[in-house]
């Protein structure tokens, strides 16, 4: 698994699928639980798996943002 936090979520994506197409879930990580409608302007602060573990593509990954102007919690 890739090191993704602090990436634009549309590239940690592209990541993703060029590696075989993980499943993807997204979050808020502000937790006000809006859509990211736009994934390119949300930056990635969160990720499950964590960077460095193995784990099978079929693997679920979710990655928790916030929109770019804001700080991650």
């Amino acid at each position: 698994m890739p090191a993704l936090i602090g990436v634009n979520l549309q590239l940690a994506q592209d990541q993703l699928q060029a590696l075989g197409s993980f499943v993807l879930d997204q979050t808020d990580a502000s937790t006000l639980g809006r859509v990211q409608v736009l994934d390119s302007n949300w930056q990635v602060c969160g990720q499950d798996p964590a960077a460095g573990t193995v784990v099978p593509v079929e693997t679920v990954v979710v990655l928790a943002s916030v929109k770019l102007d804001e700080v991650c919690p």
